[in-house]
């Protein structure tokens, strides 16, 4: 039987360090994301309990009810004290398409380590598009896509113009490899949508601030994808208290301005008038791209 190690809490009482059922059941899973891509809980360090105990340690009272828990929880997000969220932290094992990675790789507060293609043989998947998911270029987000592609037959021939680039791409690599060519640089031609896979350990509060980001209906489908799984299938198991407080206070909530905050506290003072008749008040903001983003927060977009 394994020796179960005991610590001290602020109170001087023993405790053991707990676990989360729910996420014991997921260690090693598979939650698969677009075709060939999948995310995987290898470990994780602490509960809503460990956010808690962080909190509290500093005026030394101990833990009390589930529900004074998620006060605390909930009064901590909600005014952004972040350090007892980095006291949990979680280790997962990622393959993703390349491209996607380099978005990914952009949130530097984790430590890492990826498959190397020096090292070894490259992954020879690749992620496809279907003839259903090509997306047109944003008119007012130059960063951006917007609706489907939908002429006749024209999605059909970008996926078998990519296919048909795949393999180009795929024959040419393994043909180096094959006379010889160094790995590092018989894979310089290899298409972004090559997947590689990574280890990715990141503490709460910094998984957060890449789940605020990420799950945005502005960030790319793709990764939007991975951090939904992340959001929905792994941390809401994972600290259901800490899930409910972020998403009611980060990703469904919405930041004003101190401008719009002034227009926000004028409207308050013409209750009986609709919005669309208080044009006068949103000229006070910058610009029209703030005027259309403000009324959009408005309207819960």
């Amino acid at each position: 039987m394994q020796a179960q190690i005991l610590f001290q809490n602020p109170l001087g009482e023993p405790t053991v360090p707990e676990r989360v059922p729910e996420m014991d059941a997921i260690l090693g899973k598979t939650f698969r994301v677009l075709d060939k891509g999948h995310i995987r809980v290898i470990d994780y360090m602490g509960t809503d309990a460990s956010i808690v105990q962080a909190a509290r340690v500093s005026y030394g009272k101990g833990t009390k009810t589930p529900s004074d828990d998620e006060s605390l929880i909930r009064y901590l997000m909600r005014h952004r004290h972040t350090t007892p969220f980095e006291m949990c932290e979680i280790k997962l094992h990622i393959r993703i398409p390349m491209d996607h990675w380099r978005q990914w790789i952009r949130h530097r507060t984790a430590s890492v380590n990826e498959y190397s293609t020096r090292y070894s043989e490259a992954i020879e998947d690749k992620q496809l598009t279907l003839d259903y998911q090509w997306r047109k270029q944003s008119q007012d987000n130059k960063q951006g896509s917007e609706a489907f592609l939908n002429a006749e037959g024209l999605g059909f021939d970008l996926s078998q113009g990519e296919e048909n680039l795949h393999r180009l791409a795929q024959s040419e690599y393994d043909r180096r490899i094959r006379l010889g060519v160094a790995r590092e640089q018989a894979r310089k031609d290899l298409p972004l949508s090559t997947y590689t896979e990574a280890y990715w350990k990141i503490d709460l509060h910094n998984l957060m601030h890449f789940l605020s980001l990420r799950t945005d209906p502005h960030a790319q489908l793709e990764i939007r994808t991975y951090a939904e799984v992340l959001g929905n299938q792994i941390l809401a198991r994972w600290l259901p208290m800490t899930w409910r407080a972020f998403y009611d206070y980060r990703l469904q909530a919405r930041t004003f301005s101190r401008q719009e905050m002034e227009v926000i506290r004028k409207l308050m003072d013409r209750p009986t008038v609709g919005l669309q008749d208080n044009g006068d008040l949103l000229q006070s903001l910058p610009s029209q791209r703030e005027r259309q983003e403000f009324l959009a927060k408005l309207q819960g977009k």
